[in-house]
């Protein structure tokens, strides 16, 4: 038994050094953009591939492949050129498709992205999804669903809301002074998502028409109290030095006197009055004297 021979072993010699010819036909479809010779690679028994640097802007790595083939005749001629990329060629990220590409609110009016069938978060309907809240409903109103969200999609969900902008890690929730599942704004979702989720109903808080965590919380919650304490009784009284409190102090009224009996009364006596007044001896009268 004999073992099929590698191409490479069994090219024609002719194919290998037809150098010339691959880069001519490589110029014809790209003008001056075929840089050096870089290697020849067998195809098969009667083809290879030549491959050139590709001098064009912008594609920095990529080479010009021309296949070259052997003819019935004994001649060779060319196959096909094409512009490939080499293995240190910059190209795209390998293509995803667009319903796979689409994130949370890149969604416009207008546009449409069915489900695909086979979606893991969504089962047929007459499916149990497991949900009694959900087949109690469809069994009430005599109509169902083609598909319902599967415990795995409700899962995935849960998981999403919680970690998310209204759930119980959030700044927001941190510092509110009670939970939404004490809150007379929280409406719980029905179902088995009921036990930890909700839509908040309050239009002035953050969250007004979100479904929100059990345990989030925001400074709207409906029994939120402000304490009233007096800035006095737990603050030091501030005094401000750099204010002067200017004081104008009127002066007291001054009571006008006669100046002319002032310097009488202070006025000395005579010197003879005043000898008189010291030398005459008291006049008085004693008993038994008329």
């Amino acid at each position: 038994m004999t073992s099929t021979p590698a191409p490479q072993d069994v090219t024609d010699p002719a194919l290998l050094a037809a150098v010339d010819l691959a880069r001519a036909a490589a110029r014809e479809e790209a003008g001056d953009e075929v840089g050096a010779h870089v290697a020849v690679a067998a195809e098969d028994a009667h083809a290879a591939t030549h491959l050139f640097e590709a001098d064009k802007p912008g594609y920095a790595g990529w080479r010009w492949a021309v296949t070259v083939a052997s003819t019935p005749e004994g001649g060779v001629t060319v196959s096909e050129v094409v512009l490939l990329p080499g293995p240190d060629a910059l190209v795209a990220p390998p293509w995803v498709p667009w319903q796979d590409r689409v994130r949370a609110g890149d969604l416009g009016v207008g546009d449409l992205l069915p489900t695909a069938p086979d979606d893991d978060r969504l089962v047929p309907g007459y499916a149990a999804s497991d949900d009694p809240a959900i087949e109690e409903l469809a069994l009430e109103v005599g109509l169902g669903r083609k598909r319902v969200m599967s415990r795995e999609g409700r899962l995935d969900a849960a998981d999403r809301w919680r970690s998310g902008e209204f759930g119980p890690g959030s700044d927001m929730a941190r510092g509110a002074p009670a939970h939404c599942g004490t809150c007379g704004f929280y409406l719980p979702v029905a179902g088995s998502l009921g036990a930890a989720f909700g839509v908040c109903g309050n239009e002035i808080a953050p969250a007004d028409a979100r479904v929100v965590h059990a345990e989030y919380g925001c400074g709207a919650h409906s029994e939120a109290e402000i304490e009233q304490v007096s800035p006095v009784l737990v603050a030091d009284l501030i005094y401000d030095d750099a204010q002067l409190e200017v004081v104008v102090v009127e002066p007291e009224p001054v009571v006008d006197e006669d100046p002319a009996a002032s310097e009488v009364a202070d006025a000395p006596l005579p010197a003879a009055e005043a000898t008189e007044a010291e030398t005459e001896p008291e006049v008085g009268l004693e008993a038994g004297d008329e």
